[in-house]
Parts: C-alpha cells; sequence; structure tokens
C-alpha cells in the first residue's frame, strides 16, 4: 500500500461500539488511530490494543468533548504522537432512558445535548482549523449520526433523534464551508446497531426486537457501520462530500 493512502485519525467515543469498529478497521489498513474515551479506560486500551494486533499505531486519549480546553489538548496530544491529522471520526454521543418527553429532566436533556450537538460542534471546530493547516493529501471529517434524525425516536428519546438532526445539518453546512479548501465533510447514519447504547437506555432487548422488524430482517453490526466510515475516510471516496449515508437496513 503506497504511503500517501495510510491516514492518521481520531476517533472519539473509539473505546467501544461503532467507535471501536471504525478504529479496528483504520488499523486494518495500517492507518495511526488516537482513540478518545472519558470514562471506560479498560475497553480504550483494549481497542488501542487490537488496533496495533491489526497492523496499525495507537494511543488513548482521555479526554471530555464537552469541554473546549479538553478538545483542544485532546487534538494537540494527538498530533505530537503521531503527526499532522488527515481525519477525524467525530463519533462519541449518548442516550438515556426510553421515555415520551414529558417525563424527561432538564439534568438528562443537557447531559445528552452537551455531548451530542455542543461536543460534537467543539470536535468539529478544532477539526476544521487543523485539517486546514494540514498539507495531508487526503483530508476527511465522519460524523456518526442516526436514522433517529429522521424518525424522530418517539416516546423513546427524542432529544437524542433531536441532537442527531443537528449534526445532519452540521454536515451538510461544515462540507460547503470545507469543501474549496480540499476538505471533505460525510455523515453515517447507523439504524439498529447491536452495541451497548440499547442497555444504557434500559431496553437491553431493543436492538433484536427492532432489528428484526426492519426490511433487511435483522439489527447490523458495528462493523458493518465501521466500513462506510472507513470508505468515507478513505480516498476513493475522493469525490463524495456532504453525504448523509444511511446504514440502516432500510428503515
Amino acid at each position: 500500500m503506497s504511503r500517501i493512502h495510510l491516514m492518521n485519525i481520531l476517533v472519539t467515543g473509539g473505546g467501544r461500539g461503532i467507535g471501536r469498529a471504525a478504529a479496528l478497521l483504520g488499523g486494518a489498513r495500517g492507518w495511526s488511530v488516537g482513540v478518545n474515551y472519558v470514562r471506560d479506560a479498560t475497553a480504550a486500551a483494549q481497542t488501542v490494543e487490537d488496533v496495533r494486533k491489526a497492523g496499525g499505531r495507537s494511543m488513548k486519549l482521555k479526554y471530555d468533548t464537552t469541554r473546549e480546553d479538553d478538545v483542544k489538548d485532546m487534538f494537540g496530544a494527538h498530533e505530537s504522537y503521531f503527526g499532522t491529522l488527515s481525519g477525524i471520526v467525530i463519533n462519541a454521543g449518548i442516550t438515556a432512558e426510553s421515555m415520551p418527553l414529558a417525563e424527561f429532566t432538564t439534568e438528562r436533556l443537557k447531559r445528552v445535548l452537551d455531548t451530542n450537538i455542543l461536543g460534537t460542534y467543539l470536535c468539529a471546530r478544532e477539526a476544521s482549523r487543523r485539517l486546514q493547516k494540514s498539507d495531508k493529501h487526503n483530508r476527511s471529517i465522519v460524523f456518526v449520526s442516526s436514522v433517529a434524525s429522521k424518525l424522530g425516536s418517539p416516546n423513546e428519546y427524542v432529544d437524542y433523534a433531536g441532537s442527531k438532526g443537528a449534526i445532519d445539518s452540521l454536515t451538510i453546512g461544515l462540507s460547503k464551508e470545507l469543501g474549496p479548501k480540499g476538505i471533505r465533510v460525510n455523515c453515517v447514519r447507523p439504524g439498529i446497531i447491536r452495541t451497548d447504547i440499547h442497555e444504557h437506555s434500559g431496553d437491553p432487548d431493543r436492538a433484536d426486537r427492532l432489528g428484526n422488524m426492519s426490511p433487511l430482517g435483522r439489527p447490523g453490526e458495528a462493523s458493518e457501520v465501521g466500513e462506510a466510515i472507513v470508505w468515507l475516510l478513505s480516498s476513493q471516496a475522493s469525490y463524495v462530500t456532504g453525504g448523509l449515508l444511511d446504514v440502516a437496513g432500510g428503515r
């Protein structure tokens, strides 16, 4: 593989689920992968080890993406170790217990929206600043949204769905800002995927129950979303920007 195709990427929320899957697939391509996390150091360390075993370089980065100073320090630490950034997967996000909006607390709303919207915008802003200064051949931002942005998640988590709608809009707007500078911006929108996010929302059987109702008749795997992310990051998607790619089994 030519060195020009090797990327230096940062994955927020990279220790588990979809972020981990993207990190591992990047490692298998020989990429350098920064694995951001905020709480689960054990999972992040395992992902770093597995990326290295797959053939890539990796390090774990404990930073809270909802804090401006943490975001700046995270990018700085990543580039100090790996050199100039060429791509980022802005994946860190949370949901909460399933319930209708009328039952939400203000604390829940702030936690979900700060993580999913503010954190995403802070990371996107810093990535935009650094990628514009990068001399890398292929520069790319990939957001992880959700098909919840168009389905709404009624009686479950409309706050999460709304936060993902914000990411969809950010993808479109930022792609038009950065396109003339040679930086591509895209978004994947997963459907029902087997990750531990369902357990965190208090419904561990949700993936099988709803996934089996999709047109493809099953839930998706994190690796299937990871493949889409890695493709969008890569030079193989060199004429793709502003895209919202559903990986949702037809939902």
